[in-house]
């Protein structure tokens, strides 16, 4: 006897459970992103509010250990009291979770533990340190003399060290998060490169854009905005930069869904075989074949199968007791089904390797099995075939979708015909609706085995349903975060803006001439953010999709257009509704205002 669980339960179910794990880590690691993002964003706009006030507080004659003691304590009450907030609101995700999933689980499950409540406490801490205290600990450093000069004391890019420690950190938390190192290493290693890129092509668009429009000839809206742009450059790198990571984000997560519930909805088609008929003798095929179609079955799978035992790997005799994991020694105490076949089956794709027709030493072995076996490209394996010993070397592995419900083989020969060998051969169809097919088949083939597994399929197609419900969830869940997050990168330049337009309505320009200009504006740093976010989020997701889900991806060429059309919208709607009020404000209330920060 043994326990199945889901790392030893069938191939179908596994399958699509370990995708959705996978699925569900790289959304806490996105959601990890754009939580930086957010922490960043707002540690940033809070020590700006707040030079002021220090540059007062050393005139006053408070020392800068004092200064940075008391914003770092403040700092850390918000974090703590966020993170306890952020722990509560994911005990009622999981509760929700519960019960989507009811009846997957039969049983009750057991109340949660603190492990989950402690490392969320964690998490928001470690997110804190790395790009929330930074800026806040720039208060303390603060010159006296801002109170005369405002020019002076303003923020300035984190040290390399501090800089360099707090990004470790994160990224320890990531891997720590993501529970998958090739899912971790894509995930950090894609969004720290995308990061670069985003400041580097920003900071170039910056410089180019200053040359691209003169100050005479082009429209005064266009040039004031270029101007506007260009006058704060560390600003619109920063807003560029946090606004593609963040829509970045969001569109691996809109991707990888996508594919990912088509994946799971195409593994049991409404077509799928519901009958798998083994033991059909070499005698009895022609008979066989010509009874199922003329019961109107068309499109059936139709392979020999050779049974045999794993004697040997390169020379060497292998039994239950050479291998330490358990379903490698399963594998190795049974029978194995073997097939050959000139061309590789329709439902499997090549891992490694090549595929020969008619290559007579030639193997090709399911890529899990060989990585079970701990067996690799050029390999040879022994089998025992009813007192035959045949062997083979490694050509191919294959990648095999244990979802399709179609005939699958861990082994086989790539060759058209074996006659040596004693072989048997097993179909997969899909029942006529008539009633009586299985009996007939049963009267007429008395020596067959059928296995109705229609309800094999209802089973996985109920558990499939539940976990789609369950990662819709999250997946809106965390949507509705990351745009709170773009609202937050396009709303932190709110009061500078609101200074700069008042500054340019007291001169003499008019509201619609702004509107003009704020809309250009936000219309152009939103396309240029949704352009990069869109051609790095197609490559992270290609990466993903090949290495992590083990599933087919092709980019769709629509994906950077749609991705520069969103990032421009989003950031007009998020700036229509924070500036919305900058306009109407009264330019002295305004410029009183600034002179008064």
């Amino acid at each position: 006897m043994r326990i199945e669980s889901i790392e030893n339960a069938r191939p179908e179910m596994r399958q699509a459970l370990d995708r959705a794990s996978q699925f569900l880590q790289l959304v806490a690691v996105l959601a990890a992103l754009l939580a930086a993002v957010a922490v960043g964003i707002a540690a940033r706009g809070f020590a700006a509010r707040h030079l002021d006030a220090c540059a007062l507080m050393r005139v006053l004659g408070l020392s800068q250990r004092r200064i940075a003691a008391i914003y770092a304590l403040e700092l850390l009450m918000v974090g703590l009291a966020a993170s306890v907030l952020g722990v509560l609101l994911g005990l009622a995700v999981h509760e929700v979770f519960v019960r989507l999933l009811a009846g997957l689980v039969e049983s009750d499950l057991p109340a949660p533990s603190l492990r989950p409540g402690l490392f969320g406490l964690g998490t928001g801490l470690v997110l804190l340190a790395a790009f929330g205290l930074p800026p806040v600990l720039q208060l303390a450093r603060v010159p006296p003399l801002r109170v005369l000069r405002r020019d002076l004391g303003g923020l300035r890019p984190t040290s390399l060290g501090v800089l360099g420690a707090g990004l470790a950190g994160y990224a320890a938390l990531l891997m720590s998060v993501a529970d998958d190192a090739k899912l971790g290493a894509i995930a950090v290693g894609g969004f720290a490169a995308a990061w670069a890129l985003f400041a580097g092509v920003a900071w170039l668009a910056v410089r180019l854009l200053r040359r691209a429009v003169p100050e005479v000839g082009a429209p005064r809206w266009l040039a004031l905005a270029t101007r506007q742009i260009g006058a704060r450059p560390a600003l619109a790198v920063l807003q560029v930069s946090a606004l593609a990571i963040g829509l970045m984000a969001l569109m691996v997560l809109v991707l990888m869904r996508t594919d990912l519930v088509d994946s799971w909805r195409a593994a049991t088609p409404a077509n799928a075989p519901n009958r798998f008929i083994i033991n059909i003798q070499p005698d009895q095929a022609t008979d066989f074949r010509r009874t199922v179609e003329q019961a109107g079955v068309s499109g059936y799978d139709w392979y020999p199968m050779i049974r045999g035992r794993l004697t040997t790997i390169n020379g060497r005799a292998v039994s239950p007791a050479s291998f330490s994991d358990d379903r490698a020694q399963r594998l190795v105490e049974r029978e194995f089904n073997l097939s050959h076949a000139a061309t590789l089956p329709t439902h499997n794709t090549l891992a490694g390797g090549r595929w020969q027709a008619d290559e007579a030493d030639g193997l090709s072995v399911e890529e899990g099995l060989a990585r079970t076996l701990g067996l690799k490209l050029g390999d040879r394996m022994g089998f025992d075939i009813a007192g035959t010993v045949v062997e083979g070397r490694i050509t191919s592995l294959r990648r095999v979708d244990w979802g399709s419900m179609r005939v699958n083989f861990f082994v086989m020969f790539p060759r058209a015909a074996m006659p040596e060998l004693p072989a048997t051969y097993i179909s997969a169809l899909r029942a006529p609706a008539q009633a009586g097919f299985d009996a007939q088949l049963a009267r007429d083939y008395p020596n067959l085995t059928v296995v109705d597994v229609s309800q094999q399929i209802a089973q996985v197609q109920k558990v499939l349903d539940q976990v789609i419900r369950a990662v819709e969830f999250l997946f809106g869940f965390t949507l509705a975060a990351g745009l709170l997050v773009l609202f937050a990168a396009v709303s932190a330049t709110r009061e500078s803006r609101a200074r700069e337009f008042a500054l340019l309505r007291a001169m003499g320009a008019g509201s619609a001439l702004l509107r003009h200009v704020q809309r250009t504006e936000l219309l152009g740093l939103g396309a240029l953010a949704g352009l990069l976010a869109a051609v790095a989020a197609v490559a992270v997701s290609w990466a993903l999709a090949r290495q992590v889900f083990g599933f087919a991806w092709t980019p769709s060429p629509w994906v950077p257009l749609a991705g520069t059309a969103a990032g421009a919208l989003m950031a007009a709607l998020a700036g229509w509704w924070s500036l919305r009020g900058v306009l109407q404000r009264p330019v002295s209330e305004t410029l009183r205002q600034a002179a008064t920060d």
